[in-house]
């Protein structure tokens, strides 16, 4: 039996993220550290997931195989550090598409729950954006803030609601502080009726 489940943002979280979207392979730069904490995360033996919004897709920035190509790029990358994603769910829409599975709405993290057959309460979703956060929010998970990518941005504007979110330098942080322990005593509750 796996230790548990992570599931962690895309774009800002294992990699550099661009106000002009990831369009190619060769503009995937992982973010120093971030392939050795999910190697981390694979030896301690947690599942890890990826949950993305890709609405370059739905904006023709990039195509479904471009997409699968930086995401080989991403497995290899991290397969050769000793990690491992155990799947990527993504929601190729764009923001006016009114998609549910698009964060901050919770429909991705609902797809993998039941495709895991799971249940969210309490696992952590570490994400850079309010978005992110949100999702996690709406099913009942932990949300968990880096820095990197939007999220010193994102940490100034945080609402009411989430002000007792924990927030990590990076991934790397946030890696080391689950496995020393775990994030519970991190983090002050959050409100569910938002």
């Amino acid at each position: 039996m796996k230790s548990g489940l992570v599931i962690l943002d895309r774009d800002g979280v294992i990699n550099f993220d661009s106000d002009d979207y990831i369009k190619t392979p060769a503009e995937w730069i992982p973010i120093p550290g971030s392939l050795e904490a999910v190697a981390r995360l694979t030896r301690a033996d947690y599942t890890v997931v990826v949950a993305t919004n890709q609405s370059g897709i739905a904006r023709g920035l990039y195509d479904m195989a471009t997409l699968n190509q930086i995401h080989h790029k991403m497995t290899g990358a991290l397969r050769d550090h000793g990690g491992q994603i155990d799947a990527v769910f993504f929601c190729p829409h764009g923001p006016d598409d009114n998609c549910p599975c698009r964060k901050p709405k919770p429909g991705l993290l609902e797809q993998i729950s039941s495709r895991l057959n799971v249940s969210l309460n309490g696992v952590p979703v570490v994400g850079d954006s309010l978005r992110d956060l949100e999702c996690a929010q709406a099913v009942g998970a932990l949300p968990a803030l880096v820095r990197t990518g939007k999220g010193k941005r994102t940490e100034d504007q945080l609402p009411e609601a989430l002000k007792g979110v924990a927030v990590f330098d990076d991934l790397a942080a946030f890696t080391e502080a689950l496995l020393l322990g775990g994030l519970e005593p991190l983090i002050a509750p959050v409100s569910s009726d938002s």
